[in-house]
């Protein structure tokens, strides 16, 4: 039976006003400059749609500290936008129109929130500067979880779609929405009766997992490292083609027989209307950043998998996820 596999590369206050005022400040005309004149890029700032502790956070904030350990660029300011799934964080990035020093920090998520959070702001307006990371998905319980394999979970799920709740850190239409989906779907449970959960990035996601709040979660394994390492939380399977070297006890959901593969992506997109030099500026920074050994460890530590691409074959990239995401959501009545 040939491999069933996603249509998409699967790879959702007073703080916030702080956010927003460094979102509006803009940098001085010697800040930046050129990143080809042999000096650290200075006045970057990357803004993560969604909470603290999440997957785009964590991706914004490795890519932070990798530029400056490798001295590409200094003082790159990293802040979080949350809410509605990511699009107040790129409705933000839209209006910040010719903004050449703020990008945000994005992904499969925002492209699905624009649509089932029917925002006026879409990725389609930004100004695409790289892909950057494709992550496979995983499937987690709390340690002390009944299930102790996937196919335990399965089996109940089948028996009670409606009474086992499932957690993901994204909006409907986001990769932790879409891996329930699918899977559900791959098992012979209709999609409809799920009974998903939405929270607003991994780290709301977690404790809801750790707090039994939901009978597991559907995320990127690596926002879960840490948990599984200190023995709190248990991941029943991956959703990669081949095992995760990070989890090489853990099977995949294809050698439990399931026949699925799922996998996120993340990427980077500034404010439409920036001017060339800003872009480049971006993309020869990012560039640097993932041809730095630094960059290459992280990779290896977090289990990324490289997917870099910039600039215009990223923004193809981004238009076919917006169509297949828009097919998706149709399919599930949900755009």
């Amino acid at each position: 039976m040939a491999t069933r596999r996603n249509v998409l590369v699967m790879g959702v206050a007073a703080a916030t006003a702080l956010a927003l005022a460094a979102c509006g400040a803009t940098a001085d005309k010697n800040e930046g400059g050129s990143s080809n004149d042999g000096k650290p890029v200075t006045g970057l700032r990357i803004m993560v749609p969604n909470t603290p502790g999440g997957g785009y956070d964590t991706t914004a904030r490795t890519a932070a500290k990798v530029m400056e350990d490798a001295k590409i660029a200094t003082g790159v300011q990293v802040f979080n936008l949350p809410g509605a799934g990511g699009t107040v964080g790129l409705q933000r990035t839209v209006n910040e129109k010719g903004n050449g020093k703020l990008a945000m920090q994005m992904g499969l998520g925002v492209v699905g929130a624009s649509y089932t959070s029917k925002s006026a702001a879409t990725l389609t307006q930004t100004t695409p500067l790289a892909k950057m990371i494709e992550e496979a998905g995983a499937i987690v319980v709390p340690k002390d979880s009944p299930y102790k394999t996937i196919n335990d979970l399965v089996a109940a799920w089948k028996a009670n779609p409606k009474g086992i709740a499932v957690g993901g850190g994204s909006s409907p239409g986001g990769p932790d929405h879409l891996l329930p989906m699918q899977l559900a779907k791959t098992v012979g449970i209709d999609p409809r009766q799920v009974n998903f959960v939405s929270y607003d990035g991994g780290g709301e996601l977690l404790p809801a997992v750790l707090g039994g709040k939901v009978a597991f979660g559907a995320s990127g394994f690596g926002e879960f490292l840490d948990q599984v390492e200190a023995g709190q939380i248990r991941v029943l399977a991956v959703t990669s083609e081949a095992p995760i070297e990070a989890l090489k006890d853990v099977p995949t959901l294809k050698s439990s027989g399931i026949d699925l593969v799922f996998t996120n992506w993340r990427g980077i997109v500034a404010p439409p209307g920036i001017s060339d030099a800003d872009k480049k500026v971006w993309i020869d920074v990012l560039t640097k950043m993932h041809e730095s050994e630094e960059w290459k460890a992280e990779l290896k530590k977090r289990g990324w998998t490289d997917a870099f691409v910039t600039g215009d074959e990223f923004g193809t990239f981004l238009t076919e996820q917006d169509k297949a995401v828009a097919d998706v959501l149709k399919q599930l009545g949900l755009a």
